[in-house]
């Protein structure tokens, strides 16, 4: 590997122009198929498997014309203080809103409050249910508009007048806080490097990665029906990682620089060494990202596999744009004070000021014990709030209260009880029983029966008369864990009726879909653990020779990753620091936010793991102690680690100020995550199990060492071809110094 990727940057460096020239035109052309691509997002959500899903494609055959995963709107009016909804000139104004909605284009139905019993008992609220054809994603501009239009008209006239459901609903875009966390990335860069060319560098091939990989995305939208924040996940992770990666490749570059190597020589170390490293914590990233398809939904698998692209082509970029930019910079990438400094001057300059990083690795060392429980204790503090961890799907009580939907919900929660933002919807399949209409009574009549039940609706049957569908009403708010026991319950009375009747009864709702959700992503947890952390785990004992490191790699990702959750419970749960991370509303964990933090956060960790450890092991492997060897590997990686984590942390603390909610959650989620790896964990946790273990660290079964390929990561190999004199040319054109 190392010798293949030494070549291959050679390669690059020599030939710079045509390697820059083919990225650029691939970003022209890639960009231009998006510019051209007239495709929506998809808003849909498919959970093959669940009962939910059944019951909406169930209603979608025999109800034909209904669209029940068609985009909503719920018209909330209120009428002015000291006034009724039924006055006849508020009557008139509701009237003339919503026959104003329904001469819109896409809209299937809308029921004013009045034809529909939506007005609240003392007459001062009331909705209209507004269903178009279409998903929200799909639903054009002039239908928004003139949704939008008409509520102005009722506001005109009086009336407070807001919307909740999914029809406004538009694409997430960037904002100026995802912009801050690119610029903090770029002074740490130039802390870091101390040299503008060495700073840009990293930066503008990322950019150059992400836009392409963006780009296709946005391209194949349509066709591959992807999520709306598939492309935001794939920038955050293509951004972190494609800086990251650049930002190692270019330091081995001036360190082997430092020691005195000619440009063309230096960058083929830089990426037979630094390159080996990025190649295999790149694929942990892949594994980890790929690996969310066994949860077998389809939305999450398509965006794990779009971010898992992303870091792919931030892995290709790496190894070849990287060196060719280098070949530009040539020696301009070191600060101009290091230029003309010799390679015996350099190294009395780093003997004579011990870095921070080789001097706390020696604190490390002379208190491995203490430094050790003190970090695992700390972190299972924070782990704590994990404990009560409860997971939901965000609805419009989730939003900022500045928002219509928001406000809208309130409205419908005052009015009518909170339950009716998140109505049930029962199915009736009788087409194999003797007598549909009664096993639909006696389906209505069990539900009233049950606890936590504001309203059953009468059943209405579609124009088979084989399939009735029944509304039901929680009495509790949609993401509480008392309409999670509802469904529960009223799935297990489905059981009973169906025994006696054989009409298949089945719950569903955007509230059921939810908890379906949930359940699914509870059950795929640890399958997924199991399949990603065993894969990683082949992989890092192929790249360090060693069963110890890759058990401590492993089990310290496990406690940051519950200390991340405990965070994220503790932030948008209960509320703690809500206001200093904007959120509005605390409630439940998103359902997806955990098995994200488990595969984003297991694959940057182990970024982090790989770079770091891989010094120490080359140090270890050149003939160094193992005490030695772990200050070696600090003294060299340290401060990069240190970069690539603050890097990061900025870049996904950006999108914490976003107003989507799921990315606000995973932008805290992964830099808290990174926080937590990089400085407790890989800075502090690692050393001190690695000068406890000694030796050992790096012991492997002799059966095992004979069966594992050997990759070459450390360059042993790459070092004795050098030595030797093979692969040691000088670059037949000037270097750009």
């Amino acid at each position: 590997m190392a010798t293949l990727l030494y070549r291959l940057g050679r390669f690059a460096f020599r030939r710079r122009g045509l390697v820059a020239l083919v990225w650029v035109l691939l970003l022209a052309a890639v960009g231009g198929a998006a510019a051209t691509s007239s495709s929506s997002a998809s808003s849909s959500i498919s959970i093959p498997g669940t009962e939910a899903q059944q019951a909406f494609e169930l209603l979608d055959e025999r109800f034909p014309g209904t669209n029940p995963e068609g985009a909503t709107a719920r018209v909330a009016f209120q009428a002015p203080e000291g006034e009724q909804l039924t006055d006849p000139e508020n009557r008139a104004a509701v009237g003339e809103v919503v026959g104003e909605i329904a001469q819109g284009s896409q809209v299937q139905q809308a029921v004013d409050p009045f034809r529909g019993r939506a007005v609240s008992p003392d007459g001062t609220i009331g909705y209209a249910q507004v269903n178009y054809d279409t998903s929200a994603l799909d639903l054009t501009e002039r239908s928004r508009t003139a949704l939008e239009d008409a509520v102005a008209q009722g506001r005109d006239a009086g009336l407070t007048v807001e919307v909740g459901g999914d029809a406004l609903m538009t694409m997430p875009e960037t904002g100026t806080t995802e912009v801050i966390g690119v610029v903090v990335a770029a002074v740490v860069l130039l802390i870091t490097f101390g040299a503008l060319v060495a700073a840009g560098l990293p930066l503008v091939t990322a950019l150059i990665g992400v836009g392409i990989s963006v780009s296709a995305i946005t391209a194949l939208t349509g066709v591959l029906e992807l999520d709306s924040t598939t492309p935001i996940l794939a920038t955050m992770i293509g951004l972190a990682v494609g800086i990251d990666y650049a930002l190692f490749i270019v330091s081995r570059y001036r360190a082997e620089l430092g020691e005195g190597h000619e440009p063309y020589d230096a960058v083929g170390r830089a990426a037979g060494t630094a390159g080996s490293a990025v190649v295999f914590a790149g694929l942990t990233v892949i594994i980890a990202l790929a690996g969310l398809s066994v949860v077998n939904i389809p939305i999450l698998t398509k965006m794990g596999l779009a971010a898992a692209g992303a870091v792919v082509l931030a892995v290709l970029v790496a190894v070849t744009l990287v060196p060719a930019f280098v070949g530009f910079a040539g020696t301009k990438i070191l600060p101009r004070k290091q230029r003309d400094r010799t390679a015996a001057e350099t190294a009395r300059a780093a003997a004579d000021r011990p870095g921070a990083g080789t001097r706390w690795s020696r604190f490390v060392l002379r208190r491995p014990v203490l430094v050790l429980l003190f970090s695992v204790v700390g972190l299972g503090v924070l782990a704590v709030p994990a404990t009560d961890l409860r997971l939901g799907l965000p609805d419009d009580g989730s939003k900022p209260t500045d928002t219509t939907e928001r406000r809208a919900y309130d409205l419908i929660a005052e009015g009518f009880g909170p339950g009716t933002n998140g109505p049930l919807i029962v199915t009736v399949d009788a087409a194999d029983s003797g007598d549909p209409q009664g096993a639909a009574k006696r389906t209505a009549n069990t539900l009233r029966g049950l606890d936590g039940i504001a309203a059953v609706t009468p059943p209405r049957f579609n124009p088979a008369g084989d399939t009735a569908m029944i509304n039901v009403v929680p009495a509790s708010a949609p993401s509480s864990p008392a309409t999670e026991d509802l469904v529960h319950s009223m799935r297990d009375r489905a059981d009973g009726i169906t025994a006696d009747t054989g009409a298949n009864v089945l719950v569903t709702g955007q509230t059921a879909m939810g908890i379906d959700v949930s359940d699914k992503l509870d059950a795929a947890l640890l399958p997924y653990l199991a399949l990603v952390v065993g894969l990683a785990f082949l992989l890092l004992m192929v790249v360090f020779r060693s069963i110890l490191v890759p058990l401590k790699a492993a089990l310290g990702f496990l406690l940051s990753v519950v200390a991340a959750l405990g965070a994220v419970v503790a932030v948008f749960q209960w509320g703690w620091l809500a206001d200093v991370f904007g959120v509005q509303q605390t409630g439940p964990v998103m359902s997806l936010m955990p098995i994200f933090l488990v595969g984003l956060v297991f694959g940057l960790a182990m970024d982090y793991e790989v770079f770091l450890v891989t010094r120490m092991r080359e140090a270890f492997v050149h003939g160094e102690s193992p005490h030695e060897s772990i200050v070696t590997g600090f003294s060299h990686g340290a401060r990069v680690v240190t970069a690539a984590a603050l890097i990061m942390i900025s870049v996904f603390a950006g999108f914490i100020g976003s107003g989507e909610a799921m990315i606000k959650m995973i932008g805290f989620g992964l830099a808290i995550a990174v926080l937590f790896d990089a400085f407790v964990v890989r800075m502090t946790i690692v050393p001190a199990v690695l000068a406890l273990l000694g030796r050992s660290a790096w012991w492997l079964p002799r059966p095992l060492d004979k069966a594992l390929p050997n990759v070459d990561v450390e360059g042993e190999r790459l070092q004795q071809r050098l030595d030797e004199g093979a692969d040691h040319d000088r670059e037949p054109v000037p270097s750009g110094s």
